[in-house]
């Protein structure tokens, strides 16, 4: 078969340089790509978080024992952009439902976080406890440390029963038990 002559000769000829030049840099992109995954020191680290960019109440409720402090709501921005999204339809829910006389549950979230440390403060059997607070739509998230089972059933019992909580999620920890929820100055936050 002969060389091919004229016009698609020349197209061809200068086609056949390009694609090398560009299979070499492809090549070299994959290269690069590949050192820098597995290199761990080239790896990018965990998105900075935003410490609670919604102003959601968190309070320590009780100091009566030695406990490592939870971080508290604490999001990345694209995690932050999520949850505003998923705040505007959750927040309104409740009072479509009937059940808020509130047009947003988040409107709950500060008299609800005073009332429940208010109630953990005024519990006698408590006092050897150190609990953390976040308010979010009617939710109570409670971290921190108890002394027992019971206190930590106390603890759930007296916040369930306050008026506009609709859930209680807690997070205790035992004596020498980690804590089940991320801590102050940690990357990140186990929820």
């Amino acid at each position: 078969m002969r060389p091919a002559e004229g016009p698609a000769a020349s197209v061809l000829a200068a086609a056949a340089p390009a694609a090398a030049v560009a299979a070499a840099v492809s090549a070299a992109a994959l290269a690069t790509a590949v050192l820098f995954a597995t290199t761990p020191a080239l790896a990018q680290a965990d998105p900075p978080r935003l410490l609670n960019p919604f102003s959601d109440p968190f309070i320590q409720a009780t100091a009566g024992r030695p406990c490592p402090e939870p971080l508290g709501p604490a999001y990345t921005e694209a995690e932050r952009r999520v949850e505003a999204h998923s705040r505007a339809e959750r927040g309104t829910t409740c009072w479509l439902a009937g059940i808020c006389a509130e047009p947003n549950a988040y409107r709950y979230d500060a008299a609800n976080a005073i009332a429940a440390a208010a109630s953990l403060r005024r519990e006698p059997t408590l006092a050897g406890t150190a609990l953390w607070l976040t308010a979010q739509r009617r939710f109570i998230y409670i971290e921190g440390c108890v002394a027992d089972a019971a206190q930590a059933a106390r603890v759930e019992e007296l916040v369930k029963a306050l008026a506009d909580v609709d859930r209680v999620i807690p997070a205790l920890a035992l004596p020498g038990e980690k804590p089940p929820y991320a801590l102050a100055g940690a990357a990140s936050r186990p929820r």
